[in-house]
């Protein structure tokens, strides 16, 4: 197969497994990047001389994609694993929910309730690929499998944090597989290990963004697509700083939602589904502390005084340092008008929920703190989702296109990116095994 020149927009972890899945097999690639590090929601940053990332990430057993890539990235040997644990905190106080002892203990659900909710536990571990799923919507689904109680106590305020008002149209088999997920990464009902890289997500950034590299790959940063070309039903061109540079194939790995302000001459058909879909976007916390809040990783949170989903005390899993790392995030629509507030009043009002969780928390606790925000953190996976979305083959000459909506049923991951980026990279090169 002849070699061609491929423009990959976005440097995410599906971007880059795109653009190195397409030098291996010696076509040309240049990635484009409006943002000055590579990573997308994985990327890091400086906290106090700590590099970390913007957002939380963990690997689970089941991240077959991504395992595979580490060992061709010769860094499989910086994974580590460990057990981990999760809490649930409701009515001022905090509960154990790690194994099934756990949830015979909780005082305030009934017996019936916990047997519903076991069970509804399993046939998720084993049946979340139902088709039947696709079909449902979360919340009358979970109300039937755990009953009203339960859905009341776990999990609709969890919903309401997470989807706001567009809670009712989420797709009971995205809830099934995020479930699923967690679930088989258990090697037993009372152990759950999850697992990450020494140095974080940057770790695997920096060795396939050295890789694409050598495999003579070029990542522009700070180099922002201003349009996409479209002539006589192609787009094979980019405008970036005032050039206009022609590839045979494009390949956009960005958010949906920015594709119109790129590509204003999008046929009609493509960009009525893109306007259709809607995404929820996260401002997080991210503090550094001298001591710990909790003694979980995940900790689920349904107080009603409090109004973020839960923490995740990254330091449960990855101790990289003597304090602790919790992050706090709040699922907002950018069109919020909360989405605006300034750091500082995020800041403050986590630091409430915190002293909440943890009456002991005093100021000087605080070694740093950081704001991050994503405007498309959670696409809305609605019944039917993935007949809603363009197809990744747009019909336009030279085109193709996904973002972590085309991940459903599952939920984000670097290995879903992984595993993506690659069918993108056979799909638009006419590789067998695309689809």
């Amino acid at each position: 197969m002849p070699a061609k020149r491929f423009a990959v927009i976005g440097s995410g972890p599906m971007g880059l497994a795109c653009a190195y899945e397409l030098l291996k097999h010696g076509h040309h690639v240049e990635v484009f990047e409006r943002d000055n590090r590579m990573g997308g929601m994985s990327a890091s940053f400086d906290l106090d001389g700590l590099i970390i990332e913007r957002f939380y990430h963990f690997i689970c057993a089941t991240d077959d994609a991504l395992f595979e890539l580490l060992a061709e990235l010769d860094i499989s040997g910086q994974l580590r694993w460990k057990k981990t644990g999760m809490g649930h905190y409701c009515d001022g106080h905090s509960y154990p929910w790690c194994n099934p002892f756990d949830l015979l203990a909780f005082p305030k659900l009934t017996l019936m309730s916990k047997l519903r909710y076991a069970m509804h536990i399993l046939y998720c571990k084993k049946f979340a690929g139902s088709p039947k799923l696709d079909q449902l919507k979360a919340v009358p689904w979970l109300r039937f499998w755990v009953g009203d109680q339960a859905y009341q106590l776990l999990w609709d305020r969890l919903l309401t944090l997470k989807f706001q008002e567009l809670k009712h149209e989420v797709s009971a088999a995205w809830i099934a597989t995020r479930i699923q997920r967690l679930a088989k990464s258990r090697s037993n009902v009372f152990y759950e290990k999850l697992g990450y890289l020494e140095g974080g997500s940057n770790t695997f950034l920096k060795a396939i963004g050295n890789r694409i590299e050598a495999l003579g790959g070029v990542i522009h940063l700070s180099a922002p697509v201003e349009r996409i070309v479209f002539h006589h039903n192609q787009a094979r061109s980019l405008m970036v700083g005032g050039v206009e540079k022609k590839y045979d194939c494009v390949i956009s790995t960005i958010p949906l939602p920015y594709l119109p302000g790129l590509f204003p001459d999008m046929p009609e058909e493509i960009l009525h589904k893109i306007q259709n879909l809607k995404n929820i976007g996260v401002v997080c916390v991210v503090f550094r502390l001298k001591r710990s809040i909790s003694e979980y990783f995940w900790l689920n949170i349904t107080d009603k005084r409090i109004a973020i989903p839960g923490i995740i005390e990254y330091t449960r899993l990855n101790a990289m340092i003597d304090g602790s790392i919790v992050y706090a995030p709040y699922y907002i629509a950018s069109t919020h008008p909360k989405y605006k507030n300034s750091d500082q009043t995020f800041i403050e009002e986590t630091m409430c929920y915190l002293h909440l969780l943890n009456n002991e928390l005093t100021d000087d606790w605080i070694e740093a703190v950081h704001v991050s925000r994503y405007h498309c953190a959670q696409p809305i996976c609605t019944p039917g989702f993935l007949q809603q979305l363009p197809p990744t083959d747009s019909g336009i000459g030279g085109f193709y296109m996904a973002d972590t909506s085309y991940y459903y049923p599952e939920d984000r991951s670097i290995s879903e990116s992984v595993k993506l980026g690659r069918t993108l990279a056979r799909q638009a090169s006419g590789a067998q095994g695309a689809i």
